[in-house]
């Protein structure tokens, strides 16, 4: 009989082994990541891990199991590399097997949301703080039937090394879906987003399907109902600037748009806290306590509290909290049609303007485009700030053509009155190491204004170059940082790199073919 690792997994888990613990308390998972000593606890009563060699996502080493129902929708490339079905599953049996008799976490939860579309997920680990992670992360149920809904299982392995001799992958660390089958692999790292991102690539596979547009966003409503979407890349501000004391909180990083409205995929955050100050993000501060989970941030050894601006572990320092860890936040994790939505970059290149006035058409274009800025250090051979494009503002996420999730965004801005903003929260009055990256308060402002309407199409400017329309006035904003052209020492400088951004642009746009020429001529103009 054929190999099938999900019947592997589910003989593994009806073992009967004391050593199993399933669905332990937060409090518990703590106790014995404790007692583990997978980590310490910091001043604020946060769990503290340090993920060792890989502190971030290892998108070279993420495969897509190629079978027969899903070959022909895949994107298949460099992002959705091909594992066969042999493969994945020697790479499973060995994984499980090397648990042996050693103790093992088990988290069940849900992806999604019951009243739109959802999945069960079913995390098995051997670190009792990567059960923390999931257990903040996911949703525990809400009342939700488990036998439902459709399944997702994920095994995370740490300590198994795949051998890329033996097994013909890149390296060490393997993260392998197998869509079909609905099982994820998770082996060699022990960077807990992972877990998250597997979750979130099987929704952006099987959620479209049902008519479900998935984003890599975050959301929050208003007194009014008012909801708004905040699109954006790792360090854009999508979690900062959702996290609002004058909203509720949808979430902070994955949704949903269904005909019934938007909906949170999880049942956590997960923030980036590098440079974290209480004054400046009070909510995302005061959350990291008690069966919060903080990965590479450094902490005094005697006092225990945390030091948010060192990054001699990493700059990638994360923070994960159930969502219910924010006063503000929606309990029910959905809200209504969108009525705004912002797509978030940060240009180290300055010649992006704080906030522009979208068309559908220029939307659709900046989301396909999915840009912000690449900086110096973040890469081997990164010297300078260099465009990084991303489609639909999270390209290691999409299994599908970005066409296809383009092509549903484009229906449902017709379908409803939703506003439409690019926001620079990158650098202003010229490029990075020149100008300075635009203050948090004055994007607050930004965001403040354009959801109370008060950004108009007749009161904007045009932008020679990118064709964008450009507010002349924001209250509290200082009038000479909205046009970038004008707010460079050196007007010469600013049209070169303005130029080679817009160029950038048209060159990226080139990949995506089967476009309207109303959307390619939505672009730069220059």
């Amino acid at each position: 009989m054929a190999y099938n690792p999900v019947e592997h997994l589910r003989e593994f888990l009806q073992s009967g082994t004391e050593q199993i613990h399933y669905n332990d308390a937060s409090a518990k998972l703590v106790e014995l990541a404790l007692d583990n000593s997978e980590g310490c606890l910091s001043s604020s009563g946060a769990l503290v891990v340090s993920t060792g060699k890989y502190t971030g996502r290892s998108p070279k080493d993420k495969y897509i199991v190629d079978s027969p129902a899903t070959t022909d929708r895949i994107d298949w490339g460099s992002v959705n590399q091909k594992m066969s079905e042999d493969v994945f599953n020697a790479l499973f049996e060995q994984a499980l097997n090397s648990i042996g008799t050693r103790p093992t976490y088990v988290i069940t939860g849900v992806a999604g949301h019951s009243d739109h579309d959802a999945l069960s997920v079913t995390i098995v680990c051997e670190y009792a703080w990567h059960a923390l992670f999931a257990r903040d992360l996911f949703s525990q149920g809400d009342g939700i039937e488990f036998d439902s809904l459709e399944s997702f299982q994920i095994l995370c392995i740490p300590s198994f090394k795949a051998e890329p001799k033996v097994h013909g992958v890149r390296s060490e660390v393997v993260v392998a879906l197998d869509l079909e089958r609905k099982i994820a692999l998770i082996t060699g790292t022990e960077y807990a987003g992972e877990i998250k991102k597997s979750a979130f690539t099987a929704m952006n596979y099987h959620f479209p399907l049902n008519g479900i547009l998935t984003m890599h966003c975050s959301a929050n409503v208003g007194k009014k109902g008012d909801t708004a979407l905040f699109f954006g890349l790792s360090g854009t501000g999508k979690t900062t600037l959702s996290a609002d004391g004058h909203r509720t909180l949808v979430g902070d990083d994955e949704h949903g748009w269904s005909h019934k409205g938007t909906f949170n995929l999880e049942g956590g955050c997960y923030a980036k806290c590098v440079g974290l100050e209480r004054e400046s993000e009070p909510q995302i501060y005061d959350a990291i306590r008690f069966a919060s989970v903080l990965e590479n941030v450094v902490i005094d050894a005697t006092s225990r509290t945390c030091n948010y601006s060192d990054i001699s572990l990493t700059e990638n320092t994360r923070a994960a909290y159930p969502l219910s860890f924010i006063p503000s936040s929606a309990t029910s994790r959905d809200s209504g049609h969108p009525t705004t939505i912002f797509l978030l970059t940060a240009d180290a290149t300055g010649v992006l303007p704080p906030i522009a006035q979208l068309t559908h058409a220029q939307t659709l274009y900046y989301f396909l485009s999915g840009y912000t800025s690449k900086l110096a250090g973040t890469e081997r051979g990164v010297v300078s700030p260099e465009p990084n494009f991303s489609s639909c503002f999270g390209s290691p996420f999409w299994p599908l053509p970005p066409n296809c999730y383009a092509e549903m965004l484009g229906k449902k801005l017709s379908e409803h009155d939703v506003a439409c903003y690019l926001v620079n929260t990158g650098w202003i009055n010229g490029p990075y190491g020149d100008g300075e990256r635009i203050p948090l308060a004055h994007t607050r402002s930004i965001i403040q204004a354009a959801l109370a309407g008060k950004i108009q199409p007749t009161l904007t400017d045009p932008d020679p170059i990118f064709g964008l329309r450009v507010p002349k006035h924001v209250s509290d904003v200082p009038t000479s940082i909205l046009k970038p052209e004008t707010s460079w020492s050196d007007p010469l400088a600013y049209q070169t790199a303005a130029h080679s951004l817009a160029t950038a642009f048209k060159r990226n746009f080139e990949k995506f073919s089967g476009v309207s020429a109303n959307l390619s001529d939505a672009g730069p103009l220059g």
